[in-house]
């Protein structure tokens, strides 16, 4: 057995997979260490992938030849597109998966990568040797040195769970926690703070009235998450059902808030604002009265189930004395409490965009420890530093995503920039530019990026390009070919509309938000031959992807253009170029956010948060003298 490798990926969480399959994709020999690998990539909290923005990023995780969005496709027992009723920027697709599965379908990857090795154990020291870091220590006495390290250790780091007075030792129910790093690392100058996350009750659904429940079904149509065809689940779909407190679930939480760790002075760190704990909505929310629940399915064949919107540190006497208050779950059998768990985090303002720790040379770090929460969000930066990592090891150009690129750009822009004060989650409404982000063109967007490094394949590389021409081919015939008045009028009148005077092109009509190429098709037989000269298997997909360019092509070109006038200002250069604790024309906080962040770019310095635009104005001016 080989004990020096290229890239040491610790942890194989959400983070960890991403990392070490592109590490090693690319052509690094890569060591995955993780404390079980029986629980590679396990779904912690909710069994699901997706959602608002999230979505969005698995997409972009696809496109650029990671591995999330095919092992969803290949786990799900329920797929949906969120957000319908909004424009496309806001489409978010969502998947419930089958949790064994799941790790079934990542653990099959990483074991036919090649250059991937993987060992069971707990890494509890870094070697670090004149400020760089070359290998790392385990529990069980090994050493693996190699020439970059990725830390992904999720919420194991000093992990500590909570059931009402009850702690517990671990990262996550039944698995130890990680000791050594964080101690490490803040006897280097690392900055390190405590965050706190919780997952709520399962639920035997033997046991659960669903007489009672609002059942929730799945879409079946051609949307899924990876954009290489033949992509897709053998298992069976399941619903998910939705049930809601009520006044005396609310008095018996209520009465128990003494016994609660986020109330009683146990638990002092950081919980997620857009994620609580049902305890910290019915004091936040007082005025209300009730608020929605989600019983989600825990996989295909299980009688498990997840209680989404429950989490809960409560005693687990108070959580199921409330549940059962509930009419759904009167009778309800729980097979085990929710919990709290805390968790040691580093500022994130102390990484390069690369994920490149700025205190230790080819240290890496992605996921919960950067301060956020979500496996989408982990992913995302675990294929971003484990590309880096490679590329480091073999001097190559560093990799690093726009705002205007990515939400993956986005997030980790926001890390490195502006630092967390709350475990970070995505939203559409922290990109600026949405409209050009959006779900259906994330292979237009990061495709050829992902081919040229190495990560994409020909293959999916191929599919894009040939998408793309038929997209460009399908808009070109809108554009030329002209609607006679007497062959749409009769539709016009159905859907109430002012009949045309005269022909106007295919094109024009599109841009009515009541018209679609499904609609028109049947009446045009010019347009239903050329939607069935594209190809067959992926003609929904084409035919979506176009039309959204039609209808939003204002939006999309204004939106291109502001991008563009403020991607000017990231290209410039302030790395190196001043000691900012000297430049007196700037206010004393923009001085201190400077020097502690050190930007690589004005475009970068004028998202640090205290940095104004007089600041920027003035940096500028010194830059042009």
């Amino acid at each position: 057995m080989r004990s020096d490798y290229d890239v040491i990926v610790v942890g194989a969480g959400h983070a960890g997979c991403e990392a070490a399959h592109a590490a090693a994709r690319l052509g690094s020999h890569t060591l995955l260490i993780t404390i079980d690998t029986n629980k590679i990539a396990q779904m912690s909290c909710n069994p699901a992938v997706g959602g608002i923005a999230k979505g969005q990023i698995v997409r972009e995780i696809d496109a650029l030849g990671g591995q999330m969005g095919i092992v969803t496709d290949r786990s799900s027992i329920q797929f949906r597109m969120l957000n319908r009723s909004k424009g496309p920027a806001m489409w978010s697709p969502r998947s419930q998966s089958d949790r064994q599965q799941f790790i079934l379908e990542w653990r099959a990857v990483l074991e036919n990568t090649p250059n991937l090795f993987m060992w069971q154990d707990s890494v509890n020291e870094f070697i670090i040797e004149g400020g760089v870091v070359k290998g790392v220590k385990t529990l069980l006495g090994q050493t693996f040195t190699a020439r970059a390290v990725v830390l992904t250790a999720g919420t194991f780091l000093n992990g500590l769970m909570h059931v009402g007075t009850v702690k517990t030792p671990g990262g996550r129910v039944s698995e130890p926690a990680s000791h050594g790093i964080t101690e490490q690392l803040a006897s280097l100058g690392f900055t390190v703070g405590r965050m706190k996350t919780g997952t709520p009750p399962r639920l035997d659904e033997r046991t659960i009235d669903f007489s009672q429940c609002i059942r929730q079904d799945g879409e079946q149509d051609f949307h899924h998450f990876s954009f290489m065809p033949g992509i897709a689940s053998s298992l069976p779909q399941r619903p998910c059902w939705i049930v809601h407190t009520n006044e005396q679930v609310h008095d018996v939480l209520r009465e128990g808030l003494p016994q609660s760790p986020l109330y009683n002075g146990q638990i002092t760190s950081i919980g997620p604002r857009y994620c609580p704990s049902i305890e910290t909505k019915i004091v936040t929310f007082a005025d209300k009265n009730s608020h929605q629940l989600f019983i989600e399915p825990e996989g295909a064949a299980t009688h498990e189930m997840y209680l989404n919107g429950f989490s809960s540190s409560l005693p687990w006497e108070v959580q199921l004395a409330a549940l059962r208050h509930i009419p759904a779950l009167r009778d309800v059998h729980a097979l085990r409490p929710g919990y709290a768990i805390e968790y040691d985090f580093f500022d994130p303002t102390q990484l390069y965009h690369t994920l490149e720790s700025k205190l230790v040379k080819n240290l890496f770090l992605a996921g919960q420890v950067n301060g956020t929460t979500g496996y989408e969000e982990a992913a995302g930066q675990g294929l971003v530093a484990g590309i880096n990592a490679h590329n480091c090891v073999h001097e190559l150009e560093p990799f690093t995503l726009g705002r205007n690129e990515a939400y993956i750009g986005v997030l980790i822009d926001d890390l490195v920039t502006c630092g967390v004060d709350e475990p970070y989650r995505m939203f559409t409404s922290r990109a600026e530019h949405r409209i050009l982000l959006r779900q259906d063109d994330a292979d237009m967007r990061l495709t050829e990026k992902g081919y040229q490094l190495g990560l994409a394949t020909r293959e999916r590389y191929d599919l894009m390009m040939s998408k793309r021409d038929q997209i460009e081919r399908l808009n070109a015939f809108t554009r030329e070919f002209t609607v006679k008045a007497a062959a749409i009028n009769p539709l016009f009148e159905e859907l109430g509309m002012q009949p045309l005077t005269q022909g106007q092109r295919l094109h024009d009509l599109l841009l009515r938000p009541q018209l679609n190429l499904s609609m028109l098709a049947p009446r045009l037989p010019e347009v239903a031959a050329r939607v069935e000269e594209l190809e067959a298997a992926r003609r929904d997909e084409i035919v979506e992807a176009a039309e959204i360019a039609i209808k939003y092509s204002g939006y999309i070109e204004r939106e291109t253009l502001i991008a563009e006038r403020v991607s000017r200002l990231d290209n410039v250069t302030l790395k190196g170029k001043f000691d900012y604790s000297q430049i007196r024309q700037i206010s004393t906080e923009a001085r201190q956010k400077l020097q502690a962040i050190d930007p690589e770019t004005v475009g970068q310095a004028s998202r640090i948060p205290g940095v104004s635009p007089s600041d920027i104005n003035i940096l500028l001016v010194l830059l042009g003298r």
